[in-house]
């Protein structure tokens, strides 16, 4: 050891051999680098990674060497062997990479100790190439022992080096790494400078330039440390780039894209987080469900662009108006959710009334000025609940209150409301039985003309007699099967019923159907009314289909498409509600339709409203223009349908007229008989006649089963 020293000390230049520990040091740690780095990548990346290692691994130890060599004071002129010198350097970047490359491979348990060993071998080969290209005049003897000792140093810390540099779980792997790579490299060269012996042999005029060499080193070690550099700027770059990746990957995970808001996940890991602390502390939280109140009429009124922006606005001001211990995320498309980590009830209602002017205060988008509203359901914990999911599902339940309960904007969450919930969920149940149970039946309004009282049709409504709790209106059931995806089979069920009873009625009237948004949805609508009068034997000009203009209003163009299509059956359409949803004058320009049902709600304040009077004359007078006929529904005086026929109303139906009933006792008022077919139980024609809507050149079209 001693003698390495002096070797150090005594035959080399000291201050160019800390330029060489320099380049050495900044170039071990680039090589660590770069070589995990190539550790973990995969394909085209891992190959670019692995060259960048080879070649800041080269650069620095044939450096090392070099720079070493020229701070080397053998008493004698020295020169370099210039194709041996390029052979070492390229020995270094080859034997170094390839060794990288064996270690990182991962084909062995002890691929890594291998491949370091391959790497401690290559700086040992380089070394002793660099000294055969070194030209002294002088007798050149070695050290057996000392030549020995540094090829194991070599090799031995090499693989150390490389072996812990692939030992993640370690921690200062790198730093440790880097340091027995350094001394790997120095500590070849300097035992190995030890077992260089040279005996001057004095040549007249020859000479070395000290000068000369100096520079030389500097020049080299310069070069050295701009590869080194330049790998270490690769990694920096790239590292920088992974974090910023990841960052982003991090925003775009726990934050909506839209709003800039947090988004369900990251409010579940800040809700989970507000009850720990919670319980730590005796701590509150309140957790406040927020839907937005028009959303859906501004996006079906305005557009998407625009219920976007509206979306953009109100979460800035959520944002904005969120201080320590409160916390607000958008959790679906109009759905927001707030947490509030309070003390008392006033802190409470304090971030309650901000959230409200927030979402309440008109917002400007375009041209527009929309003022959003909302609705806001409050749980408590641990008032309320004692788990996260109990948490929400009380908050969902306030705020589905607070949408019910137009006087109140917020709602907090009680005991009772578990109750409705419950309930309403047995409803759901008990429904789907009576559809598979056959519990359901249709009853039958009459529609009569005003000015001849003479029955013109029927319409069909559903009816549900619950075993246990009696008459359930459709009001209440009617919500329940649209909610839970029921509606379609139900209307389906309804349709084909209506048709049935009415292809055994003697005389022929008409019967009219309701269609659901739902149902008029559906993309195979036009086949199943041709399928069920095919099968019911029921003419297609005696069913007549009612829809809302809200259903129409929903998607226009396609509505009318479909419209068209039912009515070249010879199927009527009549507009109900109107006067109560869009109400344009343009869907009747759009649409010939059959008829037009005036709301019962112009009716109920015809004798008392002037303004209601004047609607109804002015519809009448429209419907008349067009040529439609109009029906008023909800006749319960003789007073409105005194008025009615006075301004002209073609058809009535109403209490006035006649309650809904069963077909039984519709056969037994007399207003209807079953024909002989029905009545000797063979069941309706099953024939029917479905025409083409009449145009020039087409001829009607007969479909029989």
């Amino acid at each position: 050891m001693m003698m390495i020293l002096d070797c150090v000390v005594d035959k080399h230049n000291i201050w160019l051999v800390v330029v060489a520990a320099i380049v050495c040091a900044a170039g071990s740690w680039a090589i660590i680098c770069l070589f995990e780095r190539a550790s973990r990548t995969t394909g085209m990346q891992r190959a670019g990674w692995h060259f960048l290692t080879a070649v800041a691994a080269g650069a620095a130890i044939w450096c090392t060497h070099f720079i070493a060599m020229l701070a080397y004071q053998p008493g004698a002129p020295v020169s370099f062997d210039p194709l041996m010198t390029i052979i070492s350097l390229l020995v270094a970047i080859v034997g170094a990479g390839s060794g990288f490359l064996l270690a990182a491979s991962g084909t062995r348990r002890h691929a890594p100790a291998l491949g370091g060993a391959m790497v401690g071998m290559a700086i040992a080969v380089m070394h002793y190439t660099g000294m055969m290209a070194y030209r002294v005049q002088g007798i050149i003897t070695w050290d057996k022992a000392y030549l020995l000792a540094s090829i194991v140093l070599s090799v031995g810390l090499s693989a150390a080096a490389v072996h812990v540099a692939l030992r993640r779980s370690m921690r200062l792997s790198r730093s440790v790494s880097a340091a027995v790579l350094f001394l790997a490299i120095v500590s070849l060269h300097f035992t190995g400078m030890t077992a260089f012996r040279v005996t001057p042999l004095l040549v007249d005029n020859s000479f070395s330039n000290p000068a000369a060499m100096q520079a030389l080193a500097l020049a080299v070690a310069i070069v050295a440390l701009v590869i080194v550099g330049a790998g270490l700027a690769s990694y920096m770059i790239d590292d920088s780039a992974r974090t910023e990746s990841l960052d982003q990957l991090r925003h775009m995970a726990l934050n909506d894209s839209l709003t800039g808001l947090p988004n369900r996940a990251s409010f579940a890991d800040r809700l989970d987080h507000e009850i720990d602390i919670a319980k730590e502390t005796n701590g509150k939280v309140a957790l406040i469900g927020i839907d937005l109140d028009r959303f859906k009429e501004v996006n079906d009124l305005r557009g998407h662009g625009v219920g976007d922006m509206l979306l953009r606005s109100l979460g800035k001001r959520l944002m904005e108006l969120s201080r320590e211990g409160e916390f607000v995320a958008r959790t679906g498309g109009d759905e927001f959710t707030a947490i509030q980590r309070y003390v008392d009830q006033a802190q409470l209602e304090d971030f309650l009334a901000r959230l409200k002017a927030a979402l309440f205060e008109p917002v400007k988008v375009l041209d527009l000025e929309i003022t959003p509203g909302a609705s806001l359901g409050v749980a408590l914990y641990p008032d309320n609940a004692a788990t996260q999911e109990s948490l929400i599902n009380n908050a969902d339940l306030a705020m589905y209150r607070a949408k019910a309960d137009l006087a109140h904007h917020v709602c907090y969450y009680d005991q009772s409301m578990d109750d409705v919930v419950r309930a309403r969920r047995c409803l759901v149940n008990d429904l789907r039985a009576a559809i598979d149970n056959n519990q359901l039946a249709v009853h039958y309004q009459v529609q009569t003309s005003v000015s001849t009282n003479q029955i013109r049709g029927f319409e069909a409504l559903l009816r549900w007699n619950h075993p246990e709790h009696g008459f359930i209106p459709p009001s209440q059931f009617i919500p329940l099967a649209e909610e839970n995806g029921l509606i379609v089979q139900l209307g389906e069920w309804v349709l084909r019923q209506a048709c049935t009873d009415a292809a055994s009625w003697t005389p022929p009237y008409k019967v009219a159907v309701n269609l659901s948004p739902a149902q008029f949805a559906h993309a195979d609508l036009h086949k199943l009314i041709i399928e069920v009068l095919m099968s019911t034997g029921l003419a297609a000009n005696r069913l007549e289909l009612e829809l809302t203009e809200s259903t129409i209003f929903q998607d226009k163009e396609r509505s009318f498409s479909v419209l068209r299509q039912i009515k070249a059956l010879g199927v009527n359409i009549a507009l109900d509600d109107f006067g109560t949803g869009y109400s344009s004058l343009e869907m009747l320009r759009s649409f010939p339709f059959d008829k037009i049902k005036l709301d019962r709600s112009f009716i109920n304040e015809a004798e008392d409203s002037l303004q209601a009077k004047s609607i109804i004359r002015a519809v009448l007078t429209l419907g008349k223009s067009l040529e439609i006929p109009i029906l008023a529904e909800g006749i319960e005086t003789e007073g409105q349908l005194s008025l009615l026929g006075e301004e002209g109303c073609d058809e009535a139906q109403g209490f006035l007229l006649g309650r809904p009933i069963p077909i039984g006792m519709l056969v037994e008022s007399g207003r209807i008989s079953l024909n002989a077919e029905a009545a000797s139980g063979q069941g309706p024609r099953v024939k029917t006649s479905i025409r083409s809507e009449p145009g020039d050149g087409e001829v009607p079209v007969t479909l029989s089963a």
